[in-house]
């Protein structure tokens, strides 16, 4: 089991990429209700911008799981 101070700092980096993750959300929600002119709009490969971005919301969680795994990596 880890120590008191490496728990801390765990749990202040889960903290903080998990509010990382939560404003893109927010972002992503905010223009779906109040812009969906821009997300309507074609971005590359004749998809658009709410698609580009709702796969970048499924793919950010394991980059962010990722980082999380090595900033607390064992010292």
């Amino acid at each position: 089991m880890p120590d008191a101070p490496e728990l801390r700092r765990a749990t202040r980096t889960g903290l903080a990429l998990f509010t990382v993750y939560l404003c893109f959300y927010a972002l992503f929600v905010y223009m779906s209700a109040f812009h969906a002119e821009i997300m309507a709009h074609h971005g590359g490969a004749q998809v658009n911008v709410a698609v580009w971005f709702g796969f970048t919301l499924i793919v950010s969680p394991l980059l962010l799981a990722l980082l999380y795994l090595w900033l607390c990596r064992a010292r």
